[in-house]
């Protein structure tokens, strides 16, 4: 299997091959850490090549900063340390539409203790309330106001900058994005529409893209990208047009996550493959709304009340979920239930090290009981 990860970017960026981090926008909360890039997978065959693989790893995480990840050993004082946890949810509690072996205990324990438990997630095909059907078809209790996806965030953030409601969000995406512009009431065109359509290139020929031909001519003033199985060239030339042409016209992605989890057999290509398409073509880096960005952790924060200090970011991917708690200046624990395995958090490119690893969520309930 290939295994591969999201190249992380930060709000606002606007190089489009820089290799340094982008940083936030002027907030109190954005920037707490400094970003660090993840790495692959190495191959052992000796023990001297152990040895090697560890000294250059231990190299690696001391050039950066980085304090190697401890197994998870003690639940219980993980659990009282904090007040909030924030879970990802594919790979976490479910992978495709399959739930994960314990979760209901897990969040029912969590919840016996006065815990706060919110749900992130970087998978925009889905608004809150359609999220929030999933759990309860799972057999999960979660409050549609405990859900926070990354259809949401994109809206929220058109609503934090004061987007004006006269201009258009032309959709690279599916229903989640719709629902979620058309509850913060902003004007959109695009989404699963868009994705029968076809272009003809006769000579001459001309696409109009900065209006819905069926209204008076209005500019498109952003272009939001999420993970779209409707994808096409159509969608990819009407976005390119947008932000290329349109003065100001924003390039909002949603996530770069290079892989998705649409059943629990395989990996499947990410939101991350569609915004990477724009990004070529357009040569511009768009504004990152979902994790690793800390857009949602302050919304979170000031939604809630938290201190970040009180929130342990449970998840199973490096460079978005563990890198979007360390950012926010949470406690992190990556779980191994999703696409990272214990060999790519210990190979020695890697310098994103969370706080604990373990293997799922339920294990907090075997190592409760193995440490009464």
């Amino acid at each position: 299997m290939l295994l591969t990860r999201a190249s992380p970017t930060f709000l606002p960026s606007t190089s489009a091959a820089s290799p340094s981090p982008q940083q936030a926008p002027s907030s109190p909360t954005f920037g707490r850490s400094q970003y660090r890039r993840g790495g692959g997978l190495v191959s052992v065959s000796s023990p001297v090549a152990g040895q090697r693989c560890a000294a250059r790893r231990r190299s690696v995480m001391a050039a950066a900063g980085a304090v190697p990840a401890a197994k998870l050993e003690d639940a219980d004082a993980l659990i009282d340390s904090v007040e909030t946890f924030i879970f990802d949810c594919d790979g976490v509690i479910w992978k495709g539409d399959k739930l994960i072996d314990g979760v209901p205990e897990t969040l029912d324990m969590l919840r016996s203790k006065g815990k706060r438990l919110v749900f992130v997630t970087n998978n925009s095909t889905k608004s809150r309330k359609q999220y929030g059907k999933k759990f309860e078809t799972l057999g999960l209790n979660v409050n549609e106001e405990e859900i926070f996806a990354s259809s949401f965030a994109a809206a929220a953030y058109l609503q934090s900058i004061d987007f004006p409601k006269d201009k258009k969000v032309y959709v690279i995406g599916e229903d989640g994005i719709l629902k979620e512009l058309e509850l913060a009431g902003f004007q959109y065109l695009g989404g699963p529409s868009d994705g029968d359509k076809k272009i003809e290139l006769k000579p001459g020929f001309y696409m109009e893209h900065d209006k819905d031909v069926t209204t008076i001519p209005t500019l498109v003033g952003a272009v939001v990208v999420g993970f779209d199985r409707y994808f096409n060239y159509y969608k990819v030339q009407y976005g390119t047009l947008c932000i290329r042409e349109n003065p100001g016209c924003l390039f909002i992605a949603t996530n770069r996550d290079a892989v998705t989890h649409l059943t629990d057999a395989q990996e499947w290509a990410g939101g991350g493959s569609m915004v990477g398409a724009i990004l070529g073509s357009t040569k511009q880096e768009p504004l990152v709304v979902g994790k690793p960005s800390t857009f949602m952790m302050d919304y979170l924060a000031k939604k809630f009340g938290i201190t970040t200090s009180q929130i342990c970011m449970v998840g199973d991917r490096l460079d978005t979920d563990i890198l979007f708690g360390q950012n926010g200046g949470c406690k992190t624990l990556l779980v191994l239930s999703g696409v990272t395995s214990v060999q790519m958090l210990q190979s020695p490119d890697n310098s994103i090290q969370p706080d604990f690893y373990t293997n799922q969520i339920s294990d907090f309930l075997t190592l409760k009981a193995a440490t009464v």
